[in-house]
């Protein structure tokens, strides 16, 4: 199946390390992945959340953009709720400017965080809905035009994605004409359905076609039970977020010792579950199943471990066994 692999980065903060290691370990996450036939090198915005490094997501695209050299570097994604759509246009140009032909714009309808920091993030506590969501995607969109005084955002727009977990973006996607980024990596369910809504609401707009694109969450070793070893922390930490106690992703010792609850350790196997995990074979074998089902142009692969050495040697499984640095980037010119 020769289709391009991206990645996905929330530069994960893990116990007994700073924000400042996490954003180090994206840097050289960036420049390996680019190395092994990545296409692209997405950063996800969050706030308030002491195991996810990549807040000031328009920040961090710049540094992966200026240590890189070939891969697209993007948001995935920019809430664009959180955000007057002027200043994502100036920031997003901004990027484009510097790295013509590099940048992907990734929006999405959540706020990411709760609604305390929202109302921090907006200075308002009006407008906390994101019902208004196309009427801001258009109005980001024309900042952009040649016409547009807005600089440098004039005539650099980068190509715009919509994400989603629902069918909401996926429809508008399909009516605006844009690429499409399911998040099937933490709503698994909902994937067949939205990319089917996508691709029949799909009317010319930026393309001239549907391009989707899922996300995927990959725990790749050398076996099976290595890779669910590794893939523990991040259910634990995932876990304590669902039970709000968002914290730093822990070590494995903690991770063994935790006094799981029968409840917790349902929790555990259905996030687990959902996830493409194990040796070599086993992960070929499920990403192909995936792949096949949902007939998506690109797989971008997000993966959490405790252990930055190990976190590196599960991209490379994926790009060896794809054989990545032989695959075309997509034919559509702007993507």
């Amino acid at each position: 199946m020769s289709i391009p692999f991206s990645v996905l980065d929330l530069a994960p903060v893990v116990s007994g390390s700073s924000s400042g290691d996490a954003l180090r370990n994206t840097l050289d996450l960036a420049r390996r992945t680019e190395g092994l036939g990545f296409h692209r090198y997405w950063l996800a915005e969050h706030h308030t959340m002491p195991g996810i490094a990549s807040s000031a997501t328009s920040v961090l695209i710049g540094q992966v953009a200026a240590a890189t050299s070939r891969m697209r570097v993007g948001s995935g994604g920019v809430m664009l709720p959180n955000h007057a759509p002027m200043v994502v246009a100036e920031q997003f140009g901004t990027l484009e400017a510097l790295f013509p032909g590099r940048i992907d714009l990734g929006l999405g309808r959540a706020p990411g965080t709760d609604q305390a920091t929202a109302r921090a993030l907006r200075r308002s506590a009006d407008a906390l809905s994101a019902d208004d969501f196309p009427e801001q995607v258009i109005e980001l969109r024309n900042y952009f035009a040649e016409d547009s005084t807005v600089t440098p955002a004039a005539g650099n727009e980068p190509p715009v994605w919509l994400l989603g977990s629902s069918g909401y973006s996926a429809r508008l996607a399909g009516l605006l004409g844009l690429p499409f980024a399911f998040a099937h990596h933490f709503s698994a369910e909902n994937t067949l359905p939205a990319l089917a809504l996508y691709r029949d609401s799909f009317r010319p707009g930026m393309l001239d076609e549907p391009y989707s694109m899922i996300g995927v969450s990959v725990t790749a070793a050398e076996s099976d039970d290595r890779a669910r070893e590794l893939a523990a922390p991040q259910a634990l930490a995932f876990l304590r977020l669902r039970q709000g106690r968002p914290g730093k992703m822990p070590t494995p010792e903690e991770t063994a010792a935790h006094p799981y609850t029968p409840l917790e350790r349902q929790m555990i196997d259905s996030r687990l579950g959902d996830q493409v995990m194990g040796g070599p074979d086993t992960v070929r074998r499920q990403l192909d199943a995936l792949i096949e089902r949902t007939g998506v142009n690109e797989v971008m692969v997000t993966t959490q471990m405790f252990d930055h050495a190990d976190r590196i040697r599960s991209y490379e499984i994926v790009a060896e066994l794809y054989d990545l640095k032989t695959v075309e980037p997509p034919a559509v010119s702007v993507l």
